[in-house]
């Protein structure tokens, strides 16, 4: 909205942006895990209905209708599981480093062989992580259409090239500095899923009040 005004169905994000801010607040008095479910399930229903109006350029080969996986069936939906992936790999190595058990979760139900807490610690990353990164590259046109492939069945996957530029693009986007907006201190982006990590770690051995989330702008 800040950088892309006329480009934008602005109505559209001003809405969306009122109906997540209504799900943060309607989180706080929620009273079981059935309920917080519920609301993110609303509030992600509504983050990917401007998902698409995002992709500003390279239309004809990237577009975003709804969530899919397992396979994806388009190209932006398999340029985010892939990076969804590898973030995934870097939440579990984080919560191991920090003497968490990556397998036992909060909000996603344990299974056989998922790192259930690796998806929760995600959650709060893969917006600023992720989406913004899959975006970028799409709109400076850092990934094309000719990265990648369909097979028989429908599933699009990465091109070894393609999946070359996106590590490429995935390793430089984590050696970014930022400011940790909690704990005030300049750190790679690379290294925000281990300070999450430690965070959680304090609260839960009880050296913090809360857990303080990652809250980017």
């Amino acid at each position: 909205m800040r950088d892309h005004e006329m480009r934008i169905p602005l109505e559209d994000f001003q809405k969306t942006s009122c109906l997540m801010k209504d799900a943060c607040q309607s989180l706080m008095s929620a009273s079981d895990l059935g309920g917080i479910r519920g609301i993110e399930g609303q509030a992600g229903a509504a983050y990917f209905s401007v998902f698409d109006a995002m992709i500003l350029n390279q239309k004809d080969d990237f577009f975003f209708t709804e969530r899919n996986r397992r396979p994806p069936l388009d190209r932006m939906n398999c340029l985010l599981s892939f990076l969804y992936a590898m973030l995934a790999n870097d939440a579990g190595a984080a919560l191991e480093g920090v003497g968490l058990d990556s397998y036992v979760g909060f909000l996603h139900r344990d299974r056989p062989g998922r790192q259930s807490l690796a998806l929760d610690l995600m959650e709060e990353l893969r917006p600023v992580m992720v989406d913004r990164t899959a975006l970028a590259m799409v709109n400076t046109k850092k990934i094309k259409g000719s990265d990648f492939y369909e097979e028989d069945g429908g599933a699009v996957l990465l091109t070894d090239e393609g999946r070359r530029k996106v590590l490429s693009y995935w390793h430089d986007h984590k050696e970014e500095t930022i400011q940790h907006p909690f704990l005030q201190e300049k750190m790679k982006w690379g290294l925000v899923p281990h300070a999450q990590a430690l965070l959680l770690a304090r609260y839960l051995r009880g050296d913090l009040d809360g857990y303080p989330p990652f809250m980017w702008k």
